[in-house]
């Protein structure tokens, strides 16, 4: 199986784990400690949360200020309108800013929030059978 590793560099490990548990996401303690967590969102995607200091280790690169500037935008898709408004609702309550209002565009339906450290979701349930013809290529 092909799967995919987001990493993102993160202030403090404890709060962005607290973070991404509210709002959905499994711990994986087999590759996780005090500069780490890996947080299963599926079986094939997985976020790295990591310490700035280790996720220095991986790039010459300076790490972006992203409370400051857009490195990324990440994007989760959900079976159902109800599942996008519960993340967003997940979100503000474990302290993530809500960036783009949840908004009803036809067949696609989300909106987005950034995380304690900036990182910034977006959100979609599409309905591809209320799609226009043409558009939902």
């Amino acid at each position: 199986m092909r799967m995919i590793f987001i990493n993102l560099p993160v202030g403090d490990v404890a709060r962005a784990t607290a973070f991404y548990e509210a709002i959905g996401f499994e711990k994986n303690p087999d590759f996780s400690n005090d500069v780490a967590s890996a947080m299963r969102w599926s079986d094939a995607i997985s976020v790295m949360l990591l310490d700035h200091g280790f996720y220095a280790t991986f790039t010459d690169k300076p790490i972006a200020d992203t409370q400051q500037v857009s490195a990324a935008l990440f994007c989760l898709s959900f079976d159902d309108r109800a599942s996008v408004d519960a993340i967003h609702a997940a979100a503000r309550a474990a302290g993530g800013t809500e960036t783009r209002p949840i908004a009803d565009q036809q067949f696609m339906y989300g909106g987005a929030f950034e995380d304690p450290d900036g990182h910034i979701w977006e959100t979609v349930h599409m309905d591809m059978s209320a799609a226009p013809a043409g558009e939902a290529a």
